[in-house]
């Protein structure tokens, strides 16, 4: 299985997205969000690296809603996870270059 360490960046995303939706929306909401997050980090820590480049150099992205995107990276045997972006915001925001 690979690591999956997270970056800053995406640790201050999750926990803004959550307070978006707990603000927001409902328990159910925020529970999906956490269950998708999970579903897609068990398919990456087992080497399910299928996702679609991102057009940053060695980044890649899913969609973990409609509205999240996750960027990683891969390094040796670790998964970074650089952000969970909303895809409302301005891309040229994101961060990575």
């Amino acid at each position: 299985m690979l690591n999956i360490i997270w970056s800053d960046e995406a640790v201050e995303d999750v926990i803004e997205n959550i307070g978006y939706l707990e603000k927001h929306w409902t328990k159910k909401e925020v529970d999906s969000f956490s269950d998708k997050i999970d579903a897609v980090l068990e398919k990456l820590s087992k080497g399910n690296l299928t996702f679609k480049p991102a057009g940053y150099k060695n980044i890649y992205e899913v969609p973990i809603l409609k509205q999240i995107t996750l960027y990683y990276q891969i390094h040796d045997n670790d998964i970074i996870l650089v952000r969970f972006w909303n895809n409302y915001r301005d891309p040229n925001n994101l961060g990575i270059e």
